[in-house]
């Protein structure tokens, strides 16, 4: 029986996340392996220590090959960064033979893609949100139907040259081929979102350690994304600042006893910090610890809301927020984020699938999944394009044949 390995491999700002799975010929997913290692050498979101991201990927990819007893030659690989910008555009093309091929649809997808774009730029992925046929819009696939003029309005994802080839030097330097590279938000949604939430329009915020990305749904498609540059170690940065204790005991107490509402809380409780080494350790109140929390929170929510008014989106958004990552974790931000937006919002788990564990049903796994489901999507994507290609290929050669014995007879 063949056996199809599919890797899904997030490299995040604090942590790199690798994870296995195994398709089936019935093109089950089936999860045999993950592994996890705290990231060193990037900044949010881009890689600023090659050598050390080199070690993290390795040691992540070592344990998830370990735990799935097989080898890891390429994987699907998940991109943020304050570097990537997005925007949507449109492309228009004249429909040859009356019907729609699958040829017309890449034909318009190119002239979508045709736009100016920065020499120090490269575009990641062209999502097409909706086909139009002569003037009947709201099209998902418009293959097989008939008309002239065939539109398609597209969201572009765009990345920074270098960086994204560092990202990409960093995996292939521990003998992994990068076989894509999907932006995290999009990767996120694909595991966390179900399809009534992305029609009925919603914001997926993806909150990792060094950036917070958003994915906007709306009938089923991208309409709009972007990468924040503030994540789940400025909150931890506060702490350290605010308590003067060092990054790791700030990350504890994030965790352990962090909420962003003070409100909620006993006033007189306290916790235990512990400074600086060779310090006394203090007491400080909880309270105090929501405030920091609190403050950057209320700081990312306005710059999300901002977003919305700027984009005119708010309007569109009938589903609400969905938080997701590893930092949406703190007590309180969903009732912060439904204060500031004045939209409904909840914590989104991803979708359990593949014999999925427990352990894994976590925010902070959201991205990983969903790269490996995406990976999954594109290689199936692929083969049926492939063997229609074969088959395509199999009657030209037909036809050379024929043709080469008419020849033959003639001279």
């Amino acid at each position: 029986m063949e056996r199809n390995i599919i890797v899904g491999l997030d490299v995040g700002t604090t942590k790199v996340c690798t994870i296995v799975g195994v398709q089936n010929s019935q093109s089950e997913l089936e999860i045999i392996g993950i592994g996890t290692h705290p990231s060193h050498g990037l900044k949010k979101g881009s890689v600023v220590n090659i050598d050390k991201t080199v070690k993290s990927i390795q040691n992540s990819v070592e344990e998830a090959k370990l735990m799935a007893g097989v080898n890891i030659s390429s994987a699907n690989i998940g991109i943020a960064g304050s570097h990537i910008y997005s925007f949507n555009s449109s492309g228009v093309v004249a429909i040859k033979n009356g019907e729609i091929s699958q040829h017309d649809v890449d034909r318009v997808l190119e002239a979508a893609k045709a736009v100016v774009i920065p020499s120090d730029r490269e575009i990641l992925h062209v999502i097409p949100q909706e086909f139009k046929v002569d003037n009947t819009g709201g099209i998902r696939n418009p293959i097989g139907m008939c008309g002239v003029r065939l539109e398609v309005h597209v969201h572009v994802v765009t990345g920074s040259i270098s960086l994204i080839q560092n990202l990409v030097k960093c995996v292939e330097q521990t003998g992994i081929e990068a076989a894509n590279i999907t932006l995290q938000p999009i990767a996120s949604s694909r595991s966390v979102l179900s399809s009534e939430e992305k029609d009925m329009g919603v914001v997926l915020v993806d909150i990792g350690g060094g950036t917070t990305d958003l994915a906007i749904w709306k009938d089923g498609s991208l309409i709009h994304s972007q990468i924040i540059p503030v994540g789940g170690n400025h909150f931890t940065n506060d702490l350290a600042v605010a308590l003067k204790v060092p990054h790791a005991e700030a990350e504890r107490i994030k965790i352990n006893h962090g909420s962003v509402l003070a409100e909620t809380l006993n006033q007189n409780s306290h916790i235990t910090v512990q400074g600086i080494s060779g310090t006394k350790s203090r007491e400080v109140p909880l309270s105090y610890v929501a405030k920091v929390l609190g403050a950057r929170a209320e700081e990312l929510f306005s710059l999300i809301k901002e977003q919305l008014d700027e984009k005119g989106l708010m309007n569109e958004i009938t589903g609400g927020i969905v938080l997701t990552g590893g930092g949406a974790l703190i007590k309180g931000l969903p009732e912060l984020g439904e204060y500031i937006v004045e939209k409904p919002t909840k914590i989104g788990y991803p979708a359990p699938f593949g014999g999925m564990t427990n352990i894994m049903q976590n925010p902070k796994y959201s991205t990983v999944l969903g790269l490996l489901l995406e990976s999954c999507n594109t290689q199936n994507q692929n083969n049926k394009i492939n063997n229609q290609k074969l088959k395509d290929a199999d009657i030209v050669s037909r036809l050379g044949d024929s043709l080469r014995s008419v020849f033959k007879e003639i001279f």
